[in-house]
């Protein structure tokens, strides 16, 4: 099984136990549908930092990332369609509605898989930093490419909370060098990820590796 399947499987495993059913099979279908690239980028971190970690804590963790993203992308969203004001009937109030549970119920589910490890305070940043960028992004004035910079922030994070959850996994802290180029691999990411396989290249796992390798050496002298 590769990451991206590995990621997905796990994040609906997750979300086994929500009720309704029609809320658990809309972000079942919203995560079937989803470019996992942070919950992979969080799964290769780890092995790549530390080849003897557990498989099935980090894939948790990963799970976590994934699924906080997912939120706050479906918060982004249904904010920017604002669907009780442009189009208001009763069939888009009920979708806006359970779009908006769906977006709680994927953050709040990432942040209980996160609470307890090392990256818990990383996670709780990118909630506040989204919070922060789209109320400057909704102020009057702000130009349209400032409002896509701000919005494109989403990305960034997710990718650095990425790396940092991985590398938390393997009992280390992300370098400075790794979590820019967590920044890199985000950096023509408009909106949303394209799929695991096209936002991470395959050289990857061994920039990684060699960026952990260099930093465990500068701290060995």
């Amino acid at each position: 099984m590769d990451d991206a399947a590995r990621a997905r499987d796990a994040a609906c495993e997750a979300l086994a136990d929500v009720e309704p059913d029609q809320l658990r099979e809309a972000l079942e279908d919203r995560i079937a549908n989803a470019a996992v690239t942070p919950g992979v980028l969080t799964l290769v971190t780890a092995r790549a930092t530390n080849a003897q970690v557990d498989a099935d804590e980090v894939v948790d963790r990963a799970v976590g990332v994934q699924l906080i993203y997912e939120g706050l992308r479906l918060t982004r969203s249904v904010a920017h369609a604002e669907p009780w004001v442009t189009a208001p009937t009763r069939e888009t109030d009920i979708d806006a509605d359970m779009d908006v549970l769906a977006a709680d119920v994927l953050v709040s589910r990432g942040f209980s898989l996160l609470a307890c490890t090392d990256a818990a305070a990383a996670a709780v940043e990118v909630v506040r930093g989204f919070g922060r960028d789209q109320t400057l992004r909704d102020r009057e004035g702000t130009d349209p490419a400032a409002a896509t910079a701000l919005d494109r922030n989403l990305e960034v994070d997710a990718l650095e909370l990425a790396v940092v959850a991985g590398t938390a996994a393997a009992d280390s802290d992300p370098p400075e060098e790794l979590l820019r180029y967590a920044r890199e691999l985000a950096a023509d990411c408009d909106g949303e990820f394209p799929p695991a396989g096209s936002a991470l290249p395959e050289a990857t796992a061994d920039r990684i590796a060699d960026i952990s390798d260099r930093a465990v050496s500068a701290t060995d002298r």
